[in-house]
């Protein structure tokens, strides 16, 4: 996307999945290799797949195309790359976590009605604060922070996304599929 007075491409939010061997290392290369590029990580989320020898990362990074290119090929290079793929333009199911600390005085039934309406989960009660853990898209778990932040938000702890690609034939939503 370019923007009228700069004539300069927009930074466009990318999730980039890379299979990789699960091995000593291998993630601080990855991140040597951004770091070393200049490139800024948004999120990245790792972990072990199906087969214990291999793990997956998940990483949310901001560039305009060629960047993002750039990223991707310098991805495939390294030794303990297996595949790489930019889901962005592709079907796929993305979520996040967050676990939110948040005062209870004067408003436990307005955050009890707000974790109601988002499907959130209260999984800590103190006697001034709660701990909330909700999970979904990076959206929504802005707009549940943002809807906190005036009535006592404490702290907030997020995973990175988690993304994986539709099937082909994915049904819109899961009830489609009983």
């Amino acid at each position: 996307m370019m923007t009228e007075q700069s004539g300069q491409e927009q930074p466009i939010r990318h999730i980039i999945v890379a299979k990789v061997e699960n091995k000593f290392g291998v993630l601080a290369r990855v991140t040597g290799l951004f770091s070393g590029r200049g490139y800024n990580i948004d999120s990245l989320a790792v972990g072990e797949t199906e087969d214990p020898t291999i793990s997956k990362m998940c990483i949310v990074v901001s560039g305009n195309e060629m960047i993002i290119e750039q990223i991707i090929k310098q991805l495939n290079k390294l030794i303990d790359t297996i595949e790489v793929h930019d889901l962005t333009d592709e079907r796929h199911v993305e979520r996040g976590l967050a676990l939110i600390r948040q005062t209870t005085t004067k408003t436990f039934s307005q955050i009890c009605h707000f974790v109601d309406i988002f499907k959130a989960e209260i999984v800590d009660v103190g006697h001034e604060e709660v701990i909330i853990s909700i999970q979904g898209s990076e959206q929504k778990i802005d707009d549940f922070i943002d809807l906190l932040r005036p009535h006592g938000l404490l702290e907030v702890m997020r995973s990175g996304t988690l993304a994986m690609k539709r099937s082909i034939k994915a049904a819109e939503k899961p009830h489609d599929l009983v």
